[in-house]
């Protein structure tokens, strides 16, 4: 029987991991270019049986579930047009690159601001990086054009062209935060033209509410069986704990 509790404890945890990512995936539904998550699970087989011994044969091997990793779902999400100049969408497989405190990460969030200082940056205030560094404006410069090759420019000439980013697997790429992307892996710079950019337009999430929404009614209910199951399981080792003390000795 205690075989049976850690089985089903093993299992709980996992669940309750997988919720986790579920109820994030659901939270970043309205969040630009996020990347919803899954998880990957495996069988681990311990090799024998906890206080279990069979005198005829060896003992048998327990399955039990172990957290191997989270997926991310790198598939683009709805190209969703807003008019807003400074909104940038990729048609096709690279990110945008942006400089934090921590170093270069990469999103494919094209909702663009200008700072205080004139620069291209982050809802959060982090610049946009350029293939000649940060992209600057000064104040008089008006009529923001990006160019399907990423090339920005204004009234006052051409400013500089987006640094796109592309990976040999994106797997390997690293989430921080809801949106950006940490590369422990080299990437390679786009050329002009390799892919396209959108301007007026931004990606939304790749999350599909009903489908998350399902598998979180899904998983809820087998965490709910799950320990109803354990608890089963549980006053019966109580109850036969209790007649073994009736017998007489």
């Amino acid at each position: 029987m205690e075989n049976t509790l850690l089985v089903g404890l093993s299992r709980q945890v996992a669940l309750r991991r997988e919720l986790d990512v579920v109820a994030n995936n659901l939270a970043n539904i309205g969040t630009a270019g996020f990347k919803g998550q899954d998880m990957v699970f495996r069988e681990y087989l311990m090799p024998v049986a906890s206080a279990e011994t069979f005198p005829r044969g060896s003992d048998r091997r327990l399955s039990y579930v172990e957290d191997r990793s989270t997926w991310q779902n790198f598939k683009s999400g709805p190209v969703l047009t807003t008019g807003n100049q400074l909104d940038v969408a990729i048609a096709g497989d690279a990110f945008f690159a942006v400089e934090t405190p921590n170093g270069v990460r990469y999103t494919r969030n094209g909702q663009f601001q200008l700072d205080a200082q004139g620069r291209l940056v982050t809802n959060e205030g982090f610049p946009i990086l350029g293939n000649g560094g940060q992209i600057q404006f000064a104040d008089e410069e008006t009529d923001i054009t990006i160019g399907n090759d990423g090339t920005i420019s204004t009234a006052e000439g051409p400013r500089g062209r987006l640094l796109l980013t592309q990976f040999d697997n994106n797997q390997q790429l690293v989430s921080e935060g809801s949106s950006f992307f940490r590369a422990d892996i080299p990437g390679r710079e786009l050329a002009p033209g390799e892919v396209r950019t959108v301007q007026y337009a931004v990606e939304k999430s790749n999350v599909e509410p009903i489908v998350e929404t399902t598998r979180l009614i899904e998983l809820s209910r087998s965490y709910q069986s799950l320990a109803q199951m354990m608890q089963r399981g549980d006053e019966l080792r109580r109850s036969a704990i209790e007649r073994l003390a009736d017998v007489q000795a």
